[in-house]
């Protein structure tokens, strides 16, 4: 049986590990040819899928530099020869409990690459999808880009994806590119292996989320490959929260 996205192309930043890694497998096992780029990683995720069947490369990037984004972008189209599906997925937190709040460089370095990182990957896929008017776009923010859980940098960065998100759906809806967010609560990645190591720490985590545990990579994967697929095309502009309910208190 022929998966949601055969014969289609997704590009995936941060896809060395985590929720990146599980949403690139995700579309691969879907048909779809991957592209998984990070600064580390990627070529262990490529090499799975190509190891399963599945067609996939890998990019060393850094979405903070412009013209790297806009050539890794260019090299998915150059070698497919189009650009069906992007998770811009690249992220950091860079503030501990003990950070000042408001602390700037902190705030700078987080913002270039939550927040301005998202920018530059939206531009360039955008500018692919626009010349075929077809395409779907799935941006991370997080449940602390839906209130005001987290860091200053944090928080303001993932309400800055969200309003980005938004942007680019309105911007781009008449040109058949659909643009959506998820916003995961906590997650069990290396993230928040060091406090979940830790059986205070794990339960506390597990404590936030109503559902009494903490969420999986694969679970924020399958609301991607929902968004990104078919089966979601009416939905455009929507920040989609997969937190276990911490947002619905």
């Amino acid at each position: 049986m022929a998966g949601l996205f055969e014969g289609k192309t997704a590009f995936v930043t941060g896809g060395g590990a985590g929720i990146g890694r599980a949403t690139a497998l995700a579309f691969a096992a879907e048909g779809a040819k991957v592209a998984v780029a990070d600064l580390k990683g990627a070529e262990a995720v490529a090499a799975e899928i190509i190891a399963a069947g599945g067609e996939a490369f890998a990019i060393e990037l850094d979405v903070t530099d412009e013209a790297a984004v806009n050539a890794a972008v260019d090299a998915v189209v150059a070698r497919w020869g189009r650009l069906d599906c992007a998770f811009n997925n690249a992220g950091v937190t860079l503030e501990m409990l003990g950070t000042p709040w408001g602390d700037l460089d902190a705030y700078d370095r987080t913002v270039a690459i939550n927040q301005r990182g998202v920018v530059l990957c939206m531009a360039a896929e955008l500018r692919h999808m626009a010349a075929r008017k077809s395409g779907a776009i799935v941006n991370t923010s997080s449940i602390a880009g839906l209130s005001g859980a987290g860091g200053a940098a944090y928080c303001a960065s993932k309400h800055a994806v969200i309003g980005l998100t938004r942007s680019a759906a309105l911007r781009f809806a008449a040109e058949g590119i659909r643009v959506n967010a998820v916003c995961p609560g906590v997650i069990a990645t290396a993230m928040t292996a060091p406090i979940a190591a830790d059986p205070q720490g794990k339960a506390v985590l597990d404590q936030m989320m109503p559902i009494g545990r903490m969420g999986e990579a694969r679970e924020i994967a399958d609301a991607v490959i929902f968004l990104c697929s078919d089966k979601a095309s009416f939905i455009t502009g929507h920040p989609l929260a997969v937190d276990g309910g911490f947002a619905a208190r």
